[in-house]
């Protein structure tokens, strides 16, 4: 038995995430896989097009075993906290012995030497004083390795899978090292392209044209989704949230740094749609992917001290027989189970942390086309095959 893990969004599942399965199993002869998959809200900040468990069953009829829930609060976070929070999980199961990753540039030692460079940069004083004028943290970041390091070290940390890979690693070093990363290298279309080959195209595509309901059965095998989601759907109720908040409530948003929490403060009291909100804030220092993710931060009510902790529970959102196989070898570092009611009672901690993703549940399911109650968090069967 060799278990290897992935962590994805799956959004929706397409064959290049179909092919990511099966090169793991090729190349580095994994028996078992198991998915650490963002659940209502996904880390570009929107909410994800099909529900958790729709994707969850795409997974495992796909090639993976047992997928596992990634909480809000980490969904919706930096690639270093998203790492985090998944690599966490991942290491509370005990029995998980390689992690893959696809990366542009499909070479595991050159992530390395990069996840290195990651590392001393960010201890600099050089890196410290860009981000003190105020740039943000990927172009600080970039231009303090460009003072250190070859161009083939700062390209590496120009592309964003090589980006999340590269904190894959930081965070396994840190939590032992115990979990080899691996990589394989992405084919067929680059993140958010509108281009790609005859059977593999990027998310972003493929959301578009299920939306506009095309024929997309050349790029997946699971079109078995009967209700989308959107943020169009909530965008009244995001500006109602937002608009109530007081400066100090932004001030408490994760990264909300260099004055950005005072720019969504005075956006908010102007802007009349999301779109104009995020407009107004963009600015050279602030990438609109974390200024999205900042405005659903304050939407679900997501702080800064919900990242001081680890998750606090192991959530199953579906499994097959192999996915047995894997909990039954598991060390169970943390509670694991499928209802969020029973991981709810495990500890203080977790009891936080199920209240907020019960909050986010209810909020994702106004989003939806076909809006739905309260309570699907607790009611919702997890998917067995």
């Amino acid at each position: 038995m060799k278990t290897a893990a992935i962590i994805c969004e799956y959004n929706p599942f397409h064959n290049g995430h179909k092919y990511h399965i099966e090169k793991t199993k090729e190349l580095y002869k994994a028996t078992h896989i198991v998915c650490v998959m963002s659940g209502n809200f996904t880390q570009r900040g929107d909410v994800a097009l099909a529900d958790k468990y729709s994707r969850a069953k795409a997974a495992l009829l796909n090639g993976a075993d047992l997928v596992l829930e990634l909480p809000s609060a980490y969904a919706l976070s930096s690639a270093e906290h998203f790492a985090r929070g998944a690599c966490n999980i991942i290491n509370a199961l005990g029995c998980v012995d390689i992690l893959s990753f696809g990366s542009e540039c499909g070479d595991i030692s050159v992530l390395e030497e990069a996840a290195g460079a990651v590392h001393y940069t960010t201890q600099s004083e050089v890196f410290f004083n860009y981000m003190r004028e105020g740039l943000s943290y990927p172009a600080a970041l970039k231009k303090a390795v460009e003072r250190f390091y070859t161009d083939d070290v700062v390209q590496t940390l120009t592309e964003p899978n090589n980006t999340l890979g590269i904190e894959y690693i930081r965070a396994l070093d840190d939590l032992g090292g115990i979990i080899t990363p691996v990589t394989v290298k992405r084919s067929g279309a680059d993140h958010d392209s509108e281009t790609g080959s005859d059977t593999v195209i990027s998310a972003s595509k493929l959301r578009r044209l299920l939306r506009e309901k095309q024929k997309v059965s050349a790029f997946t095998d699971f079109t078995d989704y009967d209700n989308f989601a959107s943020i169009e759907n909530i965008e009244t109720a995001v500006l109602a949230k937002l608009r109530t908040m007081s400066r100090a409530d932004f001030q408490k948003l994760p990264n909300a740094l260099s004055g950005m929490d005072s720019r969504i403060y005075n956006a908010v009291r102007k802007a009349t749609s999301l779109t104009q909100l995020m407009l107004m804030t963009k600015s050279k220092n602030f990438t609109m992917a974390r200024i999205r993710r900042l405005i659903l931060c304050a939407f679900l009510g997501i702080t800064k001290n919900d990242l001081k902790n680890p998750p606090a529970y192991v959530r199953i959102l579906g499994m097959n027989e192999n996915g047995r196989e894997i909990l039954s070898a598991a060390e169970h570092k943390l509670p694991v189970d499928t209802s969020l009611a029973a991981l709810a009672k495990t500890s203080d901690e977790a009891a936080r942390q199920a209240r907020l993703e019960e909050r986010a549940g209810n909020l994702y399911a106004l989003a939806l086309d076909k809006k739905l109650p309260c309570g699907n968090e607790f009611t919702a069967k997890p998917v067995i095959l």
